[in-house]
């Protein structure tokens, strides 16, 4: 451990070490236009909307004079409410939380600027203008995160890393860096303490050695990185953080600290400062109480107007899958649910009806061995119409029995066989303090292809931190999961 690593002071201008990437740049200025255009568009359609095919005729001068001021005040708000920083950009909720607060400062305005210039604004233009303004805010920044993804899905758009801590959570940050490569983030270099091997081994591809911790400042000039990711390492001293810190102000290179509680969210993290000294607090997960009911009265709802909707094509999928093969075409399997809680679980059968009794002529071609699943790709129990059932996850359908039920949620962990519960440790059984979902983090980030303790860790995420915003953009997500069809099998 290097408690007394010090940082060699370069004595340029900070801003020598980084520039800001000229896509920031490039994307940032592509969203201001996007949100001119969109609330310029809405203030137009509200316009035709209230006051008929000749608007610009019968609509006040107020209005006129209003609805063009539209554009460049909703813009400003959204600079002011920082919804064109580079580090809310491209990944996570933050940006559309921002674009939400800034809509509401922007009808604060209108309204108070109104209100106190006596201004007779038309009630059904405003009411129209701003909401449909934020939509298309909302939808003209997703559609540009599309976009920035496929970019960086093709290695561009991406910020350059200079990672720093030891060798093991050198390689746990590269790994999950490496997995999400939404996230933009590329590590180019790494500085640790000891002066050993020249690289740093990682699967899928090394990273190179740049220096110690007494060179990090050389080493962020020499890669030209844009950031600086410091591990949850016992290398690193709250001096060498304090002093890299200082270092970096005014070099445009940001610092990204791994937290030593990791999979922990934001809203269950808080600053307590105590003497000075600023310390987090967590906050326990929300097991019970209000929005544990209202989530269940959610779960119903929707699931009870799935099944209403959807009963043509239930009807349908069920005719085909007698057809295709001889047995029943609902599958019944016993799962454990919340609390170690057994339930019958039914899909969609997708396997001729000697597929469990199949199975354990089959253990020599596992793909899962790492953890306690049993997958094969081409499983030759699989049926023609289980085949296309499984890839756009149409077999799950009756479990929206199970969610009207109450035995599953819409969102949640994987519900568990009775065999693979058995063999759960301490940690994984955390599963279990939650309804299993019809969806979750699992089936978005690669669902069957995912390797075994990833998954783990995404289903104790959602355990840990699950909120109505996380389970509307898993629901959202999971439309474009199941529409792709990959790592279903």
């Amino acid at each position: 451990m290097v408690a007394q690593a010090e940082i060699i002071v370069d004595e340029r201008a900070p801003s020598a070490l980084a520039q800001l990437p000229s896509w920031e740049a490039t994307y940032a200025t592509a969203l201001v236009i996007l949100d001119a255009v969109a609330i310029t568009l809405a203030a137009a359609i509200a316009l035709r909307v209230r006051f008929g095919p000749s608007a610009f005729r019968q609509a006040s001068a107020w209005t006129g004079i209003v609805g063009a001021a539209f554009s460049p005040t909703w813009v400003a708000v959204m600079a002011a409410n920082r919804a064109y920083e580079s580090r809310f950009l491209g990944t996570g909720s933050e940006e559309f939380r921002r674009v939400f607060r800034a809509a509401i400062g922007f009808i604060a305005i209108v309204a108070s600027v109104c209100y106190a210039a006596h201004i007779e604004l038309a009630r059904g233009y405003v009411a129209i203008a701003l909401p449909l303004g934020t939509a298309l805010t909302l939808l003209g920044r997703y559609g540009a995160r599309r976009v920035l993804h496929a970019q960086r899905a093709r290695g561009r758009c991406t910020r350059r890393v200079l990672a720093i801590g030891d060798r093991h959570h050198i390689v746990e940050l590269v790994r999950h860096v490496r997995r999400a490569t939404h996230s933009g983030l590329h590590v180019v270099g790494a500085c640790v303490p000891d002066a050993g091997e020249p690289t740093v081994r990682v699967p899928g591809g090394d990273v190179p050695v740049v220096g110690t911790l007494t060179l990090v400042t050389d080493a962020i000039r020499r890669l030209r990185a844009d950031a600086v990711a410091v591990t949850a390492s016992p290398a690193v001293s709250a001096q060498t953080l304090r002093r890299l810190a200082w270092e970096l102000e005014g070099s445009g290179v940001d610092l990204l600290v791994s937290p030593v509680l990791t999979d922990v969210a934001g809203p269950r993290i808080s600053i307590r400062p105590v003497a000075g000294l600023p310390l987090l607090h967590i906050n326990e997960p929300e097991f019970t109480g209000g929005r544990r009911l209202l989530k269940g009265v959610l779960d119903r709802t929707l699931a009870g107007v799935g099944l209403l909707l959807l009963l043509p094509v239930l009807l349908l999928i069920g005719l085909l899958v007698r057809a295709d093969s001889p047995g029943p075409a609902v599958f019944r399997q016993h799962r454990v649910g919340q609390g170690g809680r057994g339930f019958t679980c039914y899909k969609f059968r997708s396997m001729r009806v000697t597929a469990e009794a199949d199975r354990a002529l089959l253990l020599d071609l596992n793909e899962r061995s790492e953890g306690l699943l049993f997958k094969i790709r081409d499983d030759p129990r699989i049926t023609r119409v289980g085949r296309w059932l499984r890839k756009y996850s149409m077999d799950e359908l009756p479990q929206l029995w199970n969610v009207f039920k109450g035995d599953m949620s819409a969102v949640g962990p994987r519900p568990p066989l009775p065999s693979e519960a058995e063999k759960y440790g301490f940690d994984v059984r955390r599963r279990l303090l939650v309804k299993p979902g019809l969806t979750g983090l699992w089936q978005i980030s690669g669902r069957a292809d995912l390797p075994w303790d990833e998954a783990v860790r995404l289903d104790l995420f959602y355990v840990e931190n699950w909120s109505p915003a996380l389970d509307l953009l898993v629901l959202w997500k999971t439309a474009f999961a199941v529409l792709r069809g990959h790592g279903a099998y």
